[in-house]
C-alpha cells in the first residue's frame, strides 16, 4: 500500500470543521485502500456467498453520498447510481465495473456532496429524508455518513489484507 498522505482533523475546531475533516479523513482512508491494485484485485471478494469487495465498497459508497446529500438537500427523486430503484445491494454487483468507472462516480459524489455542505448556511440546514419521509439536519447527516464511512472503513482493512495476503503468497 501507498505512503499514507491522509490528512488527520484538527484537535481543536468548530464542529463543522472537525465533521468535514473527519469524513475527508474517512474518504481518503478508502482511497488508500484501494491504491495499486488492478481492478481483478479490486474484485476479489472477502469471502463466498459474499458480494463485498474493495470495488463493491467504493460503488456502495457513491450510493451513499448520493442517496445522503443529493438525494436529501437536491433533489429527493434522484436516481441512484447503479439502480433504477433505491436497491443499495445493487452497487455490490461488481462484476462488470472497473476502477475506473467506480472510481469516477464515488469522485463525483463526494464532490457533489462537498458543495453542498459547504453552500449550507449551517449543520441545521434540514432536507427532507425520502426513505424515512422525514426531515434531517445537515448534521445528522454528516454524522451517519461518517458512521457508514467508518463501518465499510473496516471491512476495507480485511478486504486489503486479503488481497495483499493473496499477491503475496
Amino acid at each position: 500500500m501507498a505512503e499514507d498522505k491522509r490528512v488527520g482533523p484538527p484537535h481543536v475546531g468548530s464542529e463543522r470543521e472537525t465533521l468535514r475533516a473527519f469524513l475527508d479523513y474517512h474518504r481518503a482512508t478508502l482511497a488508500m485502500k484501494c491504491e495499486g491494485l488492478t481492478d481483478v484485485e479490486l474484485r476479489q471478494r472477502s469471502m463466498p456467498p459474499s458480494m463485498l469487495s474493495l470495488l463493491a465498497l467504493v460503488r456502495h459508497m457513491a450510493e451513499v453520498e448520493r442517496a445522503w446529500f443529493r438525494r436529501v438537500f437536491e433533489d429527493n427523486a434522484a436516481p441512484m447510481v447503479w439502480s433504477d430503484e433505491i436497491d443499495f445491494q445493487a452497487a455490490y454487483d461488481d462484476s462488470a465495473s472497473t476502477r475506473a468507472e467506480a472510481f469516477a462516480a464515488w469522485e463525483a459524489e463526494v464532490e457533489h456532496s462537498r458543495r453542498i455542505e459547504r453552500a449550507a448556511p449551517s449543520l441545521d440546514l434540514t432536507g427532507h429524508q425520502p426513505r424515512w419521509g422525514e426531515e434531517v439536519s445537515l448534521r445528522m447527516v454528516m454524522v451517519h455518513v461518517l458512521l457508514e464511512y467508518g463501518r465499510h472503513n473496516g471491512h476495507a482493512d480485511l478486504l486489503r489484507e486479503g488481497v495483499d495476503g493473496a499477491v503475496g503468497a
